[in-house]
């Protein structure tokens, strides 16, 4: 297809890397930026990944990110490690605290991390994955600024509000990842079907005035929809209180938007990290049984069912006009 173009690995990476440079962050941000934009291109929604890393890039020339700051991490509980990601991107604050998440959870069974002040987290399931993939249980929670109604007709006070959940499964497989938002859908999708003149499903958002509506760019203007009505409100409660609750970060009615001005939304992310039981009692061994037995079942296994590539023997692809922004980022 015309409009899109694909890159090798490595061409991705360094193109990403450079983009990041160009917008004039420092080496950590762009590195953790960048690991986290592959992730998402390889794992998540398509949406989450360089179209999405166009947004980070926009808000570090606008004022929305600091793209040097200064992550200060303190443990206020033995396994209790709290961030302030000083206006940053979420993830530089994660990866600096990784390694001491990951001890406290072998030594305690048990690991909280909270991180105020910090930008959007882009692919939520990138966090619990990393996790899982030292042999952690993993449950991650975020907000960001309000764009979901509780009730058709009412004012957004919520985000999109993730949760994500990641369970190892053993070496040889991937891990179980869960990663799903309280709305109907994500938000990014709303700009992707403006961006390409496609409709909305119905159910999906309403529009300025509380409608129902079809309309990407009606309902860019409006808000969108919890899922599963009143039961989606309260998971996207139960996650405002988990994120912004528990961190200290900016409630969603009081964050900025994350996509123009020059504020930081300063929001809150949480994630609990989980031993899986001693070694001997085969914790992740059975719950790999169990996987398969489900998946012989006809059951669809997030993270697990639909199986990648390496990626270095892929090649990741982008619409052109994210190609071509990232290469003006790049070009300074």
């Amino acid at each position: 297809m015309a409009d899109i173009v694909e890159l090798g690995q490595a061409k991705a990476e360094a193109l990403a890397l450079k983009a990041c440079l160009g917008a004039g962050v420092s080496p950590a941000t762009a590195r953790a930026l960048v690991d986290a934009t592959l992730s998402a291109a390889q794992f998540g929604p398509s949406t989450l990944g360089f179209p999405h890393m166009v947004d980070y890039l926009d808000s570090f020339r606008e004022g929305r990110i600091n793209g040097a700051p200064q992550p200060k991490l303190t443990r206020p509980f033995p396994a209790f490690l709290a961030s302030d990601a000083d206006g940053g991107i979420a993830q530089l604050g994660f990866d600096l605290a990784f390694t001491e998440i990951v001890e406290a959870a072998q030594n305690f069974g048990i690991a909280i991390f909270t991180q105020s002040n910090g930008y959007t987290t882009g692919e939520l399931g990138y966090y619990v994955r990393r996790l899982a993939e030292k042999g952690l249980v993993a449950l991650a929670a975020t907000n960001a600024n309000a764009m979901l109604v509780a009730r058709s007709g009412g004012p957004a006070v919520y985000s999109t509000n993730p949760i994500a959940f990641g369970f190892p499964l053993g070496e040889a497989t991937p891990p179980l990842v869960i990663d799903q938002s309280a709305s109907a859908t994500a938000y990014v999708n709303l700009i992707a079907a403006a961006a390409e003149g496609r409709s909305i499903p119905k159910g999906w958002a309403v529009d300025a005035d509380g409608a129902d509506t079809e309309d990407p760019e009606k309902a860019l203007a409006g808000a969108l929809l919890p899922f599963g009505g009143r039961k989606g409100a309260n998971i996207a409660l139960m996650v405002e209180m988990l994120s912004a609750g528990l961190s200290g970060g900016f409630w969603s009615l009081d964050a900025a938007p994350f996509n123009t001005g020059n504020a930081s939304p300063a929001v809150g992310l949480t994630i609990i990290a989980m031993m899986p039981g001693p070694a001997e009692d085969g914790r992740v061994e059975r719950a790999h049984g169990q996987t398969q037995r489900l998946q012989q079942l006809g059951v669809h296994i997030p993270g697990v069912s639909r199986r990648r590539e390496p990626s270095s023997q892929k090649s990741l692809s982008m619409p052109r006009a994210v190609f071509e922004a990232l290469k003006r980022f790049a070009e300074g």
